[in-house]
């Protein structure tokens, strides 16, 4: 298995560019004051840097409803002060575990290193601010810079304008300074810089990142509404699925939940296929440390041995799920077939499935509560002896399934507010079920 991989690892480029980047600060041990929403704690962490300190904090951001998964892998790198907050995770680090988040964590979408905070409740007061910035210091006018704004509270109501002044502060500085500015560039600046303000809070962070981390480089076509790859590793983890028996996805669409759990089953890094992150062009990158991380988590890499299986009724979506699974090279791992899963007999020894039926923009069938229905037809007939996860937004279309569930997870798919439910499918009545591990216990 490991040999499959090994071409990838020779062709991965390092750029080198120049790119000051201060050291930041160590929060250890502060404890949050009471009154400090989990809101602000980014903005009331990061004001209580020590600019001497080798560590600093590290704001992992994630999708809504994985932040406790996140949470578990942070800590299982071995990050210290690991703290839950609203769609991300803050942590106390260094540049070692920036890498290691950046390659390692299949949840993560962007890892952040906070430089500078204070307070602003208007655009005038944020250009102040942002100008007392030394920012020739930072950045070089043949260079490019973009600026990623997330704003709230009643004194910032539009990103965007929050954005264009600080950067209007940025190229302003340069003017005076030098008489020519750096550009923008939307798609691959050299830096990449993340504004966030909650009322009158002010954090400027650098994103270590770049490009979000979902896009892990092994899906190049998709079909309408891809699941995005961190939302599927989180769903994964939520199962409680340890890689010790089968998996299957009867929907699989582009192919995307199968390929990551044969990633995490397989221990194959999330940013395995990936080929540039932000940090490259920082001008403290280390290539040495950045080569021995990467080293590190690909040896562990290994064989699975169980089933992973993945099947849709559409030819299109099979096509375009098999063209990923084997720019992954996990042709010889996942077993693809083009199957409605009414038909699919399931591998024996029962194991985990997910499903994720159309819903939201990928909705396009005449009746959603019949394809419901049938769904929950087929899970009591066909995998009996399996715990079976069902993704969805439609809480009335779910009860047409006509199982009860077992649990019941609230998570986000972009914008769609859902509900990742469990059905344990077993033989005969629940009442059955239930006089039969009486027995055992006995």
């Amino acid at each position: 298995m490991e040999n499959r991989f090994l071409f990838l690892r020779r062709h991965v480029m390092f750029t080198l560019c120049t790119l000051y980047q201060p050291p930041l600060n160590n929060t250890q041990n502060i404890s949050i004051p009471e009154g400090i929403s989990k809101f602000n704690n980014i903005h009331y962490l990061c004001s209580k840097f020590n600019p001497m300190e080798d560590n600093y904090q590290l704001i992992t951001k994630t999708a809504a409803g994985l932040e406790d998964v996140l949470v578990r892998e942070i800590k299982a790198l071995g990050a210290k002060n690991v703290r839950p907050m609203h769609r991300a995770v803050i942590c106390e680090g260094n540049k070692e575990l920036m890498y290691r988040i950046n390659y390692e964590v299949r949840t993560a979408l962007k890892v952040l290193k906070p430089f500078k905070t204070f307070t602003a409740k208007n655009d005038d007061e944020l250009y102040k601010k942002v100008q007392e910035i030394n920012w020739c210091e930072l950045l070089r006018t043949d260079q490019t810079f973009c600026i990623d704004a997330v704003t709230s509270g009643r004194f910032f109501t539009h990103s965007q304008y929050a954005s264009l002044r600080m950067k209007d502060a940025i190229v302003d500085q340069f003017r005076d300074v030098y008489g020519i500015r750096p550009n923008i560039n939307t798609l691959n600046p050299d830096l990449r810089i993340s504004l966030h303000i909650r009322e009158d809070k002010v954090t400027l962070l650098f994103d270590s990142s770049g490009e979000s981390l979902h896009h892990r480089g092994y899906r190049k076509q998709v079909d309408k509404a891809p699941m995005n790859e961190v939302l599927a590793a989180g769903l994964i983890q939520l199962t409680g699925w340890k890689a010790d028996c089968n998996f299957l996805d009867c929907m699989c669409g582009s192919g995307t939940l199968p390929i990551e759990a044969a990633m995490y089953a397989m221990k194959i890094p999330p940013g395995y296929y990936r080929k540039q992150w932000g940090f490259m062009k920082w001008d403290d990158y280390d290539a040495e440390l950045w080569q021995r991380i990467r080293q590190e988590a690909d040896e562990k890499i290994c064989d699975f041995d169980y089933e992973i299986w993945a099947s849709d009724r559409s030819p299109k979506a099979v096509a375009i799920a098999e063209g990923n699974i084997n720019y992954a090279h996990l042709q010889h791992d996942i077993h693809l077939m083009k199957k409605d899963m009414h038909d699919l007999t399931p591998p024996e020894g029962g194991g985990i499935v997910i499903i994720n039926p159309p819903y939201g923009d990928r909705l396009e069938e005449d009746d959603i509560d019949q394809l419901y229905e049938e769904i929950g037809h087929t899970l009591k007939h066909n995998f009996q002896g399996f715990q079976c996860w069902l993704i969805t937004d439609d809480a009335v279309a779910l009860r047409h399934v006509g199982l009860k569930p077992t649990a019941k997870i609230p998570v986000w798919n972009g914008p769609l507010e859902c509900r990742f439910v469990r059905f344990d499918i077993f033989e005969g009545s629940l009442k059955d079920k239930k006089a039969r591990e009486a027995e055992d216990n006995n």
